[in-house]
């Protein structure tokens, strides 16, 4: 792992790589742009680089755009849902949800875009150089797999920005002064170059699988990414999904499945001492204490400061250890909601303070809102949780439990709730002690009790909100959160964001708005 301070020179000369000259001598003991790009090294480095950039290590949450969105503060996007509420408003979230969204909003709203289309030109001027090397330190085939991991990344970004704001500029080259001015294409181009950058990373990128790969996306890495893409983009308007697409999503897991396992112990996928090598993980965004770490750390941002504020509805979501709904259980013991609970309850959330057992305890300095605070990506090795914890946990960004619910929900839609589809599902509640789901659901009965594993086993792992869009069932969910601490507001405008309006200001006219802002 490089340094961060490494990391913030080569994101400097890989921004400035697209520029002329603009002094007549680079001084001879420093990294330049006109002397970079000579050797293997160079391009390690800058390889490297375009990985740190989704760490988000500098700066802070209320940033704009807010750091480590895709990294350490993957969880904070729950704040958009009925899963939580944002106290301190990271990404604006609290705008957001009241539905105080215009081309001026700050956090996510112009956040995304503008750290996206950061990165993309940071992996544009990476591809560009590495088209143009004629050094023999580098052979075809590591060229090829350099050009795969930063086009998996690429597709990445174009992915989120497809998502929040449809139709944007589709850039594929370095920009210049002449050519800087980009206009809007349709969101089908954006979402084709998606599958054409995802489909080069399958093709080219190694065939071990990630935790075997030392850090590096690998071939299952990018057909997890496309699946995820996949099963976005199958249902339209009105909810009703293209089977087509979800038999392909079906075939992709099913070709990613044989070569993971699910972690014996759920809690392993997001503390540091459980996630080397872990078996589940598909992709994740590494950190390494103490130069490579948050800026402003997971655990105190989440265990102390209380950034997330689970919801009691999202709480009551957690079945008995019998199966049963809370209140309906036998097991239901009012005096003590905690208890007799699916066990990722205990994992996820926690009520009051952190307490790991064995007096390993951390009472925060803020207090939570809803009464609950998140527990899930907190590392009981940091404690107490202070602004020298140096939080080394890594983000995880795709596991197999994801792959196997993708399968189950593409599968059941297809074939409806056969074998396999209660054996991807029952996998991951057997994981956790949960029991089996019951025989002779229907599809429809399959369908929501998938929608309901995904909310309990994914959550704050960045997908929520992005799954009440795809099913189409955003406004029906968000408007009737009752318990949120503040009114949420969703209108269908909202699938898709304004484009910032500094943007299009500085765009002289090319770059026009998006309908209905």
């Amino acid at each position: 792992m490089k340094s961060c301070k490494i990391l913030i020179i080569i994101l400097s000369i890989m921004a400035l790589s697209g520029c002329e000259d603009y002094l007549d001598k680079q001084p001879l003991d420093q990294i330049s742009s006109s002397t970079f790009w000579k050797t293997k090294a160079d391009f390690e480095m800058a390889l490297t680089a375009n990985y740190g950039y989704m760490h988000g290590s500098t700066g802070g949450p209320w940033d704009n755009p807010p750091a480590g969105m895709w990294g350490y503060m993957l969880p904070n996007w729950d704040n958009l849902t009925d899963n939580s509420y944002g106290q301190h408003n990271y990404g604006g979230t609290k705008s957001i949800v009241a539905g105080d969204i215009s081309s001026t909003t700050g956090g996510y709203v112009s956040g995304v875009y503008k750290f996206c289309y950061q990165a993309i030109a940071r992996a544009n001027i990476f591809l560009n150089e590495l088209a143009k090397y004629e050094g023999n330190d580098i052979s075809e085939q590591e060229k090829k797999e350099a050009e795969a991991e930063v086009r998996f990344l690429r597709a990445y970004y174009y992915f989120q920005l497809y998502c929040f704001y449809g139709d944007v500029p589709l850039v594929l080259e370095p920009l210049t002064l002449e050519n800087q001015e980009q206009a809007k294409v349709g969101a089908d181009k954006i979402l084709e170059q998606v599958f054409i950058d995802l489909d080069f990373a399958v093709t080219n990128l190694s065939s071990n699988p990630y935790y075997e790969n030392s850090g590096h996306v690998s071939q299952s890495t990018a057909q997890a990414m496309k699946a995820r893409v996949l099963i976005y983009t199958a249902y339209d308007r009105s909810g009703t999904p293209n089977l087509t697409q979800l038999e392909e999503v079906a075939e992709l897991c099913s070709s990613i499945m044989p070569k993971y396992s699910l972690s014996s112990v759920f809690e392993d996928l997001f503390q540091d001492a459980g996630q080397k090598g872990n078996t589940e993980i598909i992709f994740s965004v590494n950190y390494l204490a103490p130069d490579n770490v948050p800026a402003y750390g997971t655990d105190i941002v989440f265990g102390d400061w209380m950034a997330i504020s689970p919801l009691q509805s999202f709480v009551d979501v957690f079945e008995c250890k019998d199966g049963l709904p809370w209140g309906e259980s036998p097991l239901t013991n009012p005096d003590n909601p905690m208890e007799n609970r699916d066990p990722r309850l205990l994992v996820t959330v926690f009520a009051d303070y952190v307490d790991w057992g064995g007096g390993s305890t951390h009472h925060p300095s803020n207090s939570a809102p809803s009464g609950y605070g998140f527990k899930k990506f907190l590392d009981p090795a940091n404690i107490p949780y202070g602004y020298s914890t140096l939080s080394q946990q890594n983000t995880v960004v795709l596991r197999l439990a994801e792959v196997l619910l993708m399968y189950a929900e593409a599968q059941n839609e297809v074939s409806g709730p056969d074998e396999s589809v209660y054996n991807a599902v029952n996998a991951i509640r057997d994981r956790v002690d949960m029991p089996a789901l019951p025989e002779g659901l229907s599809k429809e009965e399959m369908r929501e009790r998938i929608r309901h594993e995904r909310r309990v086993e994914l959550a704050f792992e960045g997908v929520r909100y992005f799954d009440l869009k795809r099913w189409n069932i955003a406004g029906e969910v968000l408007n009737n959160v009752t318990d949120g601490l503040l009114s949420y507001h969703w209108e269908d405008k909202f699938y898709h964001w304004p484009i910032p309006q500094g943007e299009i200001d500085k765009n002289h006219g090319v770059l026009e708005q998006n309908p209905d802002y």
